[in-house]
């Protein structure tokens, strides 16, 4: 069950790939300064994983006029991610969770997906500058995409 509203939300620091190289990505570098949106997602070059993070992507503008950054995050290798990130053109950060313990701190990680093993599953948080979970939603299945909305208007709260 994916942690609630009002928790502190567990710290990270997990690998992303881009054409500088392999770099770090941690919740804690927002803290003090912009709220961050989660998106767990189950595995990349999918369908619905692709749809979603496009979509995220085509508005990053209204992400940002609501100062937060977006952050993607799937069990996939920062390899991975990077090679479909190119080729779908997303340009939202892509965060490598390859030992699946994100997910877990986050109440996220399902057991086995279609055969596939652990992987995460469809999720959305904000997390406000002060390092508080202030949305928080596990999607029924990983077919079904969050609420953007709801997402939205969370942070439209928080300015």
């Amino acid at each position: 069950m994916a942690i609630s509203v009002g928790t502190k939300a567990p710290d990270f620091t997990l690998k992303s790939k881009n054409a500088e190289g392999v770099s770090d990505i941690s919740l804690s570098s927002n803290i003090g300064q912009k709220n961050t949106v989660i998106l767990f997602f189950p595995l990349a070059f999918t369908g619905v994983c692709t749809t979603e993070l496009c979509d995220v992507t085509a508005g990053l503008g209204q992400y940002s006029d609501l100062n937060a950054d977006v952050i993607g995050i799937s069990v996939d290798s920062p390899f991975a991610e990077e090679a479909w990130a190119q080729k779908e053109n997303i340009r939202i950060t892509l965060a490598s969770d390859l030992n699946k313990k994100t997910a877990a701190d986050y109440g996220v990680l399902l057991d086995d997906l279609l055969g596939f093993g652990a992987t995460s599953a469809r999720a959305a948080f904000v997390v406000d500058k002060d390092g508080v979970v202030q949305y928080s939603e596990q999607t029924p299945t990983p077919k079904d995409l969050p609420n953007f909305d709801a997402i939205k208007e969370t942070l439209k709260g928080l300015q």
